[in-house]
């Protein structure tokens, strides 16, 4: 993987999320994906698990949001981002994420590991 590599994955990734269905994942994850959604989630394993996730996580593809990134590190099959997301609801939420992905030799992602941060989070002070 390169940062153009990546920074397509990812942009594949905002796309699907603004798919209707789980049906563009297969070609982001592989079939055997591990994907936590925080530090402190139990990881959902395999692709059909993600795809149940991904509809229930969301609102919809056509959910208001606005998506900003910027690949911070490559090195080898692993990956490093720093995302800006901003959803736009009624009741606005703002993230701030760090996405650590590791791909196989297709490019599809086999570990995706999440750290959200949100403006109400305790900063540990």
């Amino acid at each position: 993987m390169d940062r153009d590599a990546v920074a397509s994955w990812v942009a594949g990734y905002e796309r699907a999320w603004r798919t209707p269905g789980p049906e563009p994942l297969a070609e982001l994850f592989s079939s055997d994906v591990s994907y936590l959604p925080s530090p402190w989630a139990s990881p959902i394993v395999g692709l059909s698990r993600l795809a149940l996730w991904w509809d229930a996580e969301r609102d919809g593809p056509e959910e208001p949001f606005t998506l900003t990134t910027e690949v911070v590190a490559v090195d080898g099959d692993t990956a490093v981002v720093r995302i800006w997301v901003d959803y736009l609801h009624d009741d606005p939420s703002r993230w701030r994420d760090l996405w650590i992905l590791r791909f196989d030799a297709d490019g599809r992602c086999v570990r995706f590991e999440e750290w959200p941060f949100a403006p109400d989070q305790p900063d540990g002070h």
